[in-house]
């Protein structure tokens, strides 16, 4: 209770304008949620970003995102290099630089100096034209001209609690903020009556836009360059993450592979040597076994210094991408994307 009155007054202050917030002087996109982790973030980042680079509007534009940087070791403003490290720069923002060259990733706890620092080309060849704020919906110091809010189709909002005793960080009525609310990592189909119902649960105005989302997974690819293909052939493995949920990669990998391990660790978890050490005596015990990670435990385990090579050839990474269910929905959210960029 005492959490949640604290929240409301908070809320209060900036919408009364008591408390100021400012609004950047490019477009700028939020990609958040009010729960603590796991709906998804970073691959609906990626795909705003791919809509924004498949687009008339923005194609030749450039595009920039912002993230905080969760545990990162340097302070202040910083621009994320491909060839970085997730201990300088965070696992997420670094995942995001090496797969789209073509897009400033830059990190900056302070959100509203870090637009300002990329909409006026500090320290770039060129001023960011559009950002995208990755995980920014709390930060109420900055206005965003876009908010996308993410619910997780697995934890439904209306059925959580705020912290300590839920996982809910926000209050269920700061919804009402969203231009669009994505339900992620659902089943392959959702009908007509269910999405009436989610509408009806998260309480959104007619104004407000309601989109489906689930995971594809791609490929396995190597986390090292040595890595040899030969052992996904195996159809054992063990699977290791940091993740907030590993469920649904459990459930995509069970369909093709027994998985005779996992081996869990917190979110945004730093890899050490008595890490390599807990992987090196699962490989022991299942020599024709393959390690699985997600994308972004990859970032983290390429910090750790000397990784043995038993290690470096069988590791391998599942690229993940955030898909509409339908190709009717993917068309109409990239066209209310755009619609209201423009406005």
């Amino acid at each position: 209770m005492l959490y949640g009155i604290l929240l409301a007054i908070r809320h209060l202050f900036y919408d009364k304008g008591w408390k100021k917030s400012y609004e950047a002087s490019v477009p700028t996109i939020c990609i958040g949620n009010i729960t603590v982790g796991g709906t998804g973030k970073t691959p609906h980042t990626e795909m705003v970003l791919r809509r924004l680079l498949k687009s008339d509007d923005w194609a030749y534009s450039n595009l920039a995102v912002l993230s905080r940087g969760y545990k990162r070791k340097s302070k202040g403003f910083q621009l994320v290099p491909r060839d970085g490290t997730a201990l300088l720069y965070g696992d997420e923002p670094l995942q995001m630089a090496k797969k789209f060259p073509s897009v400033t990733v830059a990190v900056d706890k302070d959100r509203v100096r870090g637009c300002e620092t990329l909409s006026a080309g500090r320290m770039l060849p060129s001023s960011a034209e559009i950002i995208v704020l990755d995980d920014a919906f709390q930060y109420r110091k900055l206005r965003a001209t876009l908010n996308i809010v993410l619910v997780d189709y697995n934890r439904p909002v209306h059925k959580d609690s705020l912290l300590p005793w839920g996982r809910l960080r926000d209050l269920k009525s700061r919804l009402k903020a969203a231009d669009m609310v994505i339900v992620t990592k659902c089943p392959a189909y959702v009908d007509d009556w269910e999405r009436s119902q989610w509408v009806k649960y998260l309480r959104l105005t007619p104004e407000q836009k309601l989109f489906f989302t689930t995971f594809t997974y791609g490929a396995m690819e190597p986390v090292f360059p040595e890595g040899d293909a030969r052992y996904t052939y195996s159809k054992r493995l063990v699977l290791f993450t940091g993740i907030a949920n590993d469920a649904p990669l459990r459930s995509h990998l069970s369909d093709t592979y027994k998985i005779v391990r996992r081996i869990g660790f917190p979110d945004h978890h730093k890899y050490t040597r008595a890490d390599i050490g807990t992987l090196k005596a699962a490989v022991k015990e299942f020599p024709t076994a393959c390690l699985v990670t997600t994308e972004k435990d990859a970032q983290r385990i390429l910090d750790v210094r000397n990784v043995p090579e038993e290690l470096r050839l069988r590791m391998f990474r599942i690229p993940v991408e955030a898909t509409f269910l339908t190709p009717e929905e993917d068309a109409a959210f990239t066209e209310t994307l755009l619609q209201k960029l423009k406005k």
